[in-house]
C-alpha cells in the first residue's frame, strides 16, 4: 500500500487557521514535513512486509527509519485533524473534571519538552492523562488512544511565533483545537 498526501486531507481551508497559523505555515507544516515523511515511507516500505500493512500496523510493528516516518506520518495526520480555528465549543467537561486546570497542565507539558516532540492528551485504558513524547514516537505504539495532540517541532510554530513556543500553545489551545473532535 501506497501512502499520498492525499489520504490526509487537511479539515480546513489553508487560510481557515488565520492568524493563528499562516497559509505560510500551513503549507511548509503540510506538504514539505508531511509530505516529506509520506514519501520517506513510501520509499522505506516498498519491497518489505510493511508494504501491505496500515499506517498505524507499521508503527506498532516497525522500528528505526520505517518506525520513525511511520509515526511521523500518522502523528501529524493526527494533528491537523483535529485543528478548526475558533470551533466556539468548550473543552468537553470529561477533560475538565479530570484535569484542575486542563489548559495549564497541558501547556506546561508543551513547553517542558526539550527540543522537539509532541504533548498528547490520551485514553490510557481509561484513564485520561496529558503526556509527551520526544521526536517521532507516539501514544499508539505504547497502546494508549490519542484524542489530542500538538506539535511542539519548531517547524510547527517558527515561521508564526519564532521562539515563543508558549503564545503557540496558548493560541492552539484557546482558538485552534476542535474540541468536538475530541
Amino acid at each position: 500500500m501506497a501512502f499520498d498526501i492525499e489520504n490526509y486531507p487537511l479539515p480546513f481551508a489553508r487560510d481557515g487557521l488565520e492568524p493563528y497559523m499562516s497559509v505560510r505555515t500551513v503549507d511548509f507544516h503540510y506538504d514539505r514535513h508531511l509530505g516529506t515523511y509520506i514519501k520517506n515511507l513510501n520509499d522505506l516500505i516498498a519491497g518489505t512486509k510493511f508494504e501491505s500493512m496500515t499506517l498505524e500496523e507499521i508503527v506498532r510493528e516497525s522500528d528505526g527509519k520505517i518506525f520513525n516516518n511511520a509515526a511521523q506520518v500518522f502523528n501529524h495526520n493526527f494533528f491537523f485533524a483535529k485543528l478548526k480555528k475558533d470551533s466556539g465549543t468548550k473543552i468537553p467537561s470529561h477533560i475538565t473534571d479530570t484535569f484542575k486546570d486542563f489548559n495549564s497542565e497541558f501547556k506546561a507539558a508543551a513547553l517542558g519538552i526539550f527540543g522537539s516532540g509532541w504533548a498528547w492528551l490520551v485514553d490510557d485504558n481509561g484513564t485520561l492523562k496529558i503526556i509527551t513524547t520526544a521526536n517521532g514516537d507516539t501514544p499508539i505504539a505504547h497502546g494508549m488512544k490519542p484524542l489530542l495532540c500538538l506539535d511542539v517541532w519548531e517547524h510547527a510554530y517558527y515561521l508564526d511565533y519564532q521562539n515563543r513556543r508558549g503564545d503557540f500553545v496558548d493560541a492552539f489551545l484557546n482558538h485552534l483545537v476542535n474540541w468536538d473532535l475530541i
